[in-house]
């Protein structure tokens, strides 16, 4: 399949709750009847939302409500539906629809549309300990590939819910959890991504894969591209948000702090709509080495993506406080999700 898709993601609390369930199971449970071709539960580190309420993982407590992130993804005429039907569920909450272009099955070379062109984001969704024949473990080798092919950097993100080819995937205590779903985002030139996307055809058994118009910000401190200057709302009257994502090693410091903390701190006192920090478990950006942790625990040197969603005209307000934290270090893109599909 080569497509066009919509991507939905809701960020919300880990004890929200509706009708005296969990919010996030009542999603994720939607997106198993959808059967959505995939979908993933993302547990954050560190965040707050539109209350301003701080949710963080380094207090104890407040780390039993954690910030979450969830992201189903399929063709238009699935998740049209699933948007009207969540948006009535949850009218309290950030939901916001994507546009992407969906890969899976059997495909080789791809002819990226003009807009993906000067710079895309590459997602692959598989299993968590998903193994490749002859190369080892899914998510290592993709990211030793994207590198090696100049990528300028890719994430991988451990879900702990959804759905891989419409089948609902939960983790459990004492199971290895091998299908539970994992995501790999990765950052590059339309030119580069489309050179790569045959091998990763090739090396999967069952690839699905999502393209997506971004703009790169900064690397490593420099600049490569302005924040823009969007209105908020489009032609058909959707309301715009744009999406800051600011990718980084959990080692990254400002001033002696690690800098996703930092950025969720200012920009709380700046009054943004709401962040989340989201701790990888491999990955890298520019020239760095792919680093993280291969066995699940919580050790320092491991990517943080730090998420920032905000109306455009607000965006630009606090862009100041991310453009200087990220004068040395980090990835930073912008890219444009709406309110409806």
């Amino acid at each position: 399949m080569n497509d066009d898709c919509l991507k939905i993601a809701a960020y919300l609390g880990e004890r929200d709750r509706l009708n005296g369930r969990f919010l996030a199971d009542v999603l994720l449970d939607e997106f198993g009847r959808h059967a959505l071709q995939t979908s993933i539960l993302l547990r954050g580190t560190e965040g707050f939302g539109a209350k301003h309420r701080l949710q963080t993982q380094r207090l104890l407590s407040l780390s039993e409500d954690l910030p979450i992130v969830a992201v189903g993804v399929d063709t238009r005429s699935r998740i049209e539906p699933l948007v009207e039907r969540l948006r009535s569920t949850m009218p309290d909450r950030l939901l916001t629809v994507e546009r992407a272009r969906m890969l899976s099955g059997q495909f080789g070379a791809v002819e990226l549309p003009a807009d993906l062109r000067e710079a895309t984001k590459l997602t692959i969704y598989c299993g968590r300990t998903e193994r490749i024949d002859g190369h080892g473990e899914a998510s290592l080798t993709i990211v030793d590939l994207l590198q090696q092919h100049g990528v300028a950097g890719a994430t991988v993100l451990l879900g702990v819910d959804g759905t891989v080819h419409g089948v609902r995937e939960r983790a459990r205590f004492l199971s290895r959890n091998r299908n539970v779903p994992l995501m790999i985002i990765s950052l590059g030139s339309g030119e580069t991504i489309a050179a790569v996307l045959p091998k990763l055809g090739s090396l999967l058994d069952r690839p699905l894969l999502t393209l997506e118009r971004i703009r790169i910000l900064k690397r490593d401190g420099e600049r490569l591209a302005e924040i823009g200057d969007y209105p908020d709302t489009d032609d058909e009257r959707a309301g715009v948000w744009q999406k800051l994502m600011v990718y980084a090693s959990e080692q990254a410091r400002v001033d002696g702090h690690p800098l996703y903390v930092e950025l969720i701190r200012r920009l709380r006192q700046s009054g943004a709509s709401g962040a989340t920090a989201v701790r990888g478990i491999w990955g890298y950006h520019g020239n760095h080495a792919p680093h993280g942790d291969r066995l699940l625990s919580l050790r320092r040197h491991v990517p943080v993506v730090t998420i920032v969603v905000d109306r455009p005209s607000a965006t630009r307000q606090w862009w100041p406080i991310i453009d200087e934290l990220t004068r040395d270090t980090g990835l930073v893109t912008s890219e444009l999700v709406y309110d409806r599909s």
